[in-house]
């Protein structure tokens, strides 16, 4: 089943007198429980087109469908509600809620949706579970590793169970060690759960635990395992 499709996708960007274009005439598409990494070099339009994905920059012209939804048209509010309900995002540098414990910032996405408490509760427990911190859950980010640090960060993006999970740099600011635990997490949520996973990365051994992966090079959206993808970033 088809979950992403970005179809001739262009994004341009203004700065001063000069206009800068990340992604030109760009086609991009996933299939439900795919694993994608995608390597390149700083500024070739990796975050962008992951950033596009995730509903949270719109294409210059192009159109991305996710979820059988087209979101390139979407108001801003309505486009809120589909990414609350549809895309996780795992970041580089964690991005907890210092002052919430790790239980808080993971029920954090599912504030937004219409669930009881007792389902809350259910799913962030579950959550926690699955990435090895159920004893951690009443402690606050300064009170945990790096590493786990990461996981809240994962268990926050899968726990409203998304239909594709965006990934930037997940392990940019971890040690080799943590690195290979966050990978095995990674790759066990999209082979035993079935979670479709999108990875940016400049780390060519966390690019290789993808089923599928790309690189960006001089402007070509290159397959290095099946030719699925055409396109041309710049």
């Amino acid at each position: 089943m088809l979950v992403v499709d970005v179809d001739h996708v262009t994004k341009q960007f203004t700065k001063g007198e000069h206009t800068i274009t990340p992604l030109r005439d760009t086609t991009f598409q996933m299939e439900r429980g795919d694993f994608v990494s995608l390597m390149g070099a700083s500024g070739s339009g990796k975050s962008t087109l992951l950033n596009l994905v995730a509903g949270i920059d719109r294409p210059t012209t192009g159109r991305i469908t996710v979820a059988g939804q087209e979101i390139t048209g979407l108001s801003r509010s309505r486009l809120a509600r589909w990414r609350a309900e549809h895309v996780g995002y795992i970041f580089q540098t964690h991005n907890l809620v210092p002052v919430l414990t790790a239980y808080e910032n993971i029920e954090l996405p599912l504030l937004l949706l219409p669930l009881s408490r007792s389902e809350r509760r259910r799913r962030v427990d579950v959550t926690l579970e699955a990435v090895g911190l159920a004893d951690r859950a009443d402690h606050y980010p300064r009170q945990l590793s790096g590493g786990q640090e990461q996981r809240v960060g994962i268990a926050r993006a899968i726990v409203a169970n998304p239909t594709v999970v965006v990934a930037d740099e997940p392990t940019g600011d971890l040690d080799g060690e943590t690195t290979g635990q966050i990978l095995d997490l990674l790759q066990r949520l999209n082979t035993e759960l079935g979670m479709t996973l999108l990875m940016v990365t400049h780390d060519l051994h966390a690019a290789s635990v993808a089923s599928r992966r790309y690189r960006l090079e001089q402007g070509q959206l290159i397959a290095r395992e099946s030719a699925v993808v055409a396109g041309s970033l710049t």
